[in-house]
């Protein structure tokens, strides 16, 4: 079975003999992660993406192997140091703009995204932080609920009742925010 073949969790054992063996899983999952963390903090995307990496290099050993895919834990990871960025930094959060494949060939698609950034930047930012990470992993980083839920370690629930109150808080900051410009 060839390396790319081997699920995370055997590559995560076989690095605790073979510290090589880990680059699987960073190979595997780098543009995913790199890509939530710098669409989260893009000052600080790439630097909070290759910490998320070190620190489940350093505690590989404490990897749950019952579980064969690690991208819950990398998300976790990164998610706790976003947290811990954006206490540290007191920033207010970026407005947001897609930038998915073929997201260029959209003007209009664009044209509204722009729009939308800064009024979506604000009510992202009204929402609580457990349920916009919460939000944010689904949309981002596509996690399942359970994938949420292994990464944050809180029940499914629990997860589909932050994701909801989340939703719900854009939602009515967003309507609000366009009843008052119109």
């Amino acid at each position: 079975m060839s390396t790319l073949e081997r699920p995370d969790a055997t590559l995560i054992a076989a690095s605790l003999t073979d510290p090589a063996a880990f680059a699987a899983v960073f190979d595997r999952h780098w543009a995913g992660i790199h890509r939530y963390c710098a669409s989260r903090a893009p000052a600080a995307g790439e630097d909070l993406a290759a910490e998320t990496f070190r620190i489940a290099f350093d505690d590989r050993a404490k990897y749950d192997s019952r579980y064969d895919d690690a991208r819950p834990w990398l998300y976790g990871i990164a998610t706790n140091l976003l947290r811990r960025w954006f206490r540290n930094a007191a920033r207010p959060l970026t407005p947001l703009v897609s930038r998915e494949a073929g997201f260029e060939d959209d003007a209009l698609g664009r044209v509204e995204a722009a729009a939308l950034g800064p009024a979506l930047a604000a009510a992202l930012a009204t929402v609580a932080s457990a349920d916009r990470d919460a939000l944010l992993l689904h949309a981002w980083a596509d996690l399942t609920y359970t994938e949420i839920a292994l990464a944050t370690g809180v029940p499914v629930g629990t997860v589909r009742s932050r994701i909801h109150r989340a939703r719900t808080l854009l939602r009515t900051h967003l309507e609000r925010n366009h009843d008052e410009r119109a």
